[in-house]
């Protein structure tokens, strides 16, 4: 049996999970997620844990037994903690500024790089080189600070562009290593 399936999800207090058919929902104090999941997954609450079986041990049952228990996880821990990115600014004149609930990024180009938050994202600007963001879904957090850091993603000469905090970058020497 997969390892992470066969581990019940622990529901803290203030979180409600209800079952309904092939739909999870999760409410808690941050908001309410739902996920639809495999017909051959079977997701049951009992007490304060939420246990996850599957019906056979078919290829694709036993990937998506896994799968389920990550989904309905991060969905408990969204609307009870939140998830959130971080993301930095590397450069000479490489800065951001938050207007409203969107990004003003300044990253060398001739125009400004504009970013609107999407519904159920926030935005946080401590400095003008560090962002966070914030959410309840780690999927849409995830995918939004990719597309940030696709639109100057770092170089490996100089490290310029706009890097995860902690993320290393692979740097090259250049011309002058010959």
């Amino acid at each position: 049996m997969s390892r992470i399936g066969r581990k019940p999800v622990q529901i803290p207090a203030g979180v409600e999970v209800t079952v309904n058919g092939n739909t999870c929902v999760v409410k808690g104090p941050k908001g309410t997620l739902q996920q639809d999941f495999h017909e051959n997954i079977t997701v049951t609450v009992e007490e304060n844990e939420v246990i996850v079986d599957r019906a056979n041990d078919e290829r694709e049952s036993r990937a998506q037994h896994g799968l389920t228990r990550a989904l309905i996880q991060n969905m408990v821990t969204g609307v009870s903690e939140g998830f959130t990115k971080s993301l930095e600014l590397a450069g000479v004149g490489y800065r951001v500024q938050l207007k409203g609930t969107s990004l003003d990024f300044s990253l060398g180009y001739s125009h400004p790089v504009v970013v609107e938050a999407p519904v159920g994202i926030t935005f946080e600007v401590p400095d003008n080189t560090h962002i966070n963001v914030k959410g309840i879904n780690k999927q849409q957090v995830g995918q939004i600070a990719a597309e940030i850091r696709a639109k100057r993603p770092p170089e490996p000469y100089k490290g310029k562009g706009i890097h995860y905090v902690g993320e290393h970058i692979r740097r090259k020497l250049g011309k002058a290593a010959k």
